[in-house]
């Protein structure tokens, strides 16, 4: 088995543990955002709504990118776009979410988190980081933030 494999293997186990466990992580993660940036709460109109979403997909591109799946890079890039309507949000605030996940699903995997596991969800979320600068750098540089946009 290849290291991806081995990765992905890893990775899906520790969901399997979460799902036994009957722990939905975005409660404590979102907590834990909010307790860290509590101004950032005003940003979210339905939080229930928005820390399923953002959740499922941080982990869902985190487990992607370890699969090698090619819908990453366009969502990573959309979600950069989409979210500078909410001003320019700090790459320490996408950092901290980022490892959050990591860390809050290791607690509600239990037993069932691994070093394997813990490496893997590392290893991605490094990755992850690193494809959120590449987005808004070139966001930024196809369209600079308070530049007006030619009408179409």
């Amino acid at each position: 088995m290849s290291g991806a494999a081995h990765d992905v293997a890893a990775m899906e186990a520790s969901l399997v543990a979460v799902a036994d466990a009957g722990v939905d992580v975005r409660h404590a993660l979102f907590d834990r955002f909010f307790a860290v940036f509590p101004d950032r709460r005003a940003s979210f109109m339905i939080v229930d709504a928005s820390s399923r979403r953002m959740t499922d997909e941080t982990l869902q591109m985190m487990l992607g990118l370890a699969k090698g799946e090619g819908w990453v890079w366009p969502l990573v890039a959309e979600l950069v776009f989409t979210h500078r309507a909410y001003g320019p949000l700090p790459i320490a605030e996408y950092d901290a979410f980022i490892d959050m996940t990591v860390e809050e699903l290791g607690t509600a995997s239990g037993a069932g988190w691994s070093a394997a596991a813990a490496a893997a969800w590392r290893r991605q979320a490094e990755a992850l980081k690193a494809m959120i600068r590449q987005a808004r750098a070139e966001w930024e540089s196809a369209m600079p933030v308070g530049t007006p946009q030619p009408a179409g």
